[in-house]
């Protein structure tokens, strides 16, 4: 069984456990501080009972509800929130997986009572931070992931062989993860217009199981394949050097979970997807391993050199660290060294003041 933890309006509701006032009001996060020359990066649910959504301009947003509250983006304070989250749940002392920045999962495969788990995270998560999240309990990720939508906000929902049928049929596809673009298209234009449907015609793809399932550490002497971090665009970004800041960004997070797992990698993968290009991914595998975030976001834009569409439009970006192994990053060069002493500077303040507090200059874009 999986256990998939959905946080309700991530961004939203940080703003609003840090600024009070702010609760149970229509709420705009906006990309870009212009208020009316921006997008919507995120919104509270009264925001989006009134039809504002992710995207969207916020010219149109505030057309549409002229009294909206209106906050900067700020990526660090929703990256610190995500990582103490991660963190919480890691004492579980389950499987876990970083899902995205908002999205969690344990594997609770012979735990005597998950929804009882899932009420007793949804109220730590909610002690710790003020912010509520959705819980969804299935046997399968793709299932789990589904039903912690089915009862959005602040709930829980069990998808089991016993409600399988009656759950698919009442839910339309376009909720199904894979199935809001494209390919969702396809299947709808063939007349198939609920997850039910889609499962008369294609069982087998309701029996995806999931993989990359991070042991924790303090169960586990076992490495993860993997560590990834990813983040889709509000908007579609030209712009070369905000592109690049969020890769850096990515580079960083990921690199600072290497580091605390005592993990380095010498694989280093870059997927890209945008409305011109579709979808891009490359890796590379290196001699030598590292755990520097900027060695990463150096070797990830070798990988994006690779592109055959010069300066596309860019959606969603993502950053994967592959061929773990133990140890400490070793560091053979003056130069190298010298960055060593820098990073590890770096993780010290950010640990004595909170992740974030001191960060690559160009991430600044991603603020912006």
């Amino acid at each position: 069984m999986i256990l998939h933890i959905d946080m309700d309006a991530f961004f939203a509701s940080i703003e609003q456990a840090i600024n009070p006032r702010l609760k149970g009001k229509p709420l705009i996060i906006g990309a870009r501080a212009s208020k009316l020359q921006t997008v919507v990066c995120a919104a509270s649910y009264p925001a989006k009972i009134l039809g504002i959504h992710s995207g969207m301009p916020s010219r149109q947003a505030f057309a549409i509800c002229p009294s909206c509250e209106f906050v900067v983006a700020d990526q660090g304070k929703y990256i610190w929130t995500s990582e103490q989250i991660f963190e919480l749940l890691k004492g579980y002392d389950l499987p876990l997986n970083y899902a995205s920045i908002d999205e969690f999962q344990l594997d609770v495969s012979g735990h005597s009572d998950p929804l009882e788990l899932a009420q007793k995270i949804r109220a730590q998560i909610y002690a710790n931070f003020n912010i509520t999240a959705s819980v969804g309990v299935a046997k399968n990720w793709l299932l789990a992931k589904l039903a912690s939508k089915l009862n959005k906000p602040d709930g829980i929902s069990l998808i089991n062989d016993a409600n399988l049928e009656a759950t698919l049929r009442q839910t339309s596809l376009d909720k199904l993860c894979g199935m809001g673009g494209k390919t969702g298209q396809i299947f709808i234009a063939q007349g198939l217009k609920s997850c039910w449907d889609l499962y008369l015609n294609l069982p087998a793809f309701f029996d995806e199981t999931c993989e990359s399932f991070s042991e924790n550490p303090g169960k586990s002497k076992e490495k993860p394949k993997s560590v990834s971090h990813s983040y889709t665009l509000p908007n579609s970004e030209r712009n070369p050097q905000v592109v690049c800041a969020w890769i850096r960004l990515l580079s960083e997070m990921v690199a600072t979970r290497l580091r605390q797992q005592n993990l380095v990698s010498s694989t280093i993968h870059l997927y890209l997807s945008g409305p011109e290009m579709g979808n891009f991914g490359a890796q590379k595998t290196y001699q030598n391993q590292t755990n520097d975030g900027f060695e990463i976001y150096q070797k990830a834009l070798r990988i994006m050199g690779k592109l055959a569409t010069k300066n596309p439009r860019i959606r969603a970006i993502g950053v994967t660290c592959g061929s773990l192994a133990w140890g400490i990053y070793q560091p053979l060069f003056k130069e190298e060294i010298r960055r060593e002493g820098l990073v590890k500077a770096l993780d010290r303040i950010n640990n004595r003041f909170g992740e974030g507090s001191i960060y690559p200059a160009i991430t600044a874009l991603t603020r912006a």
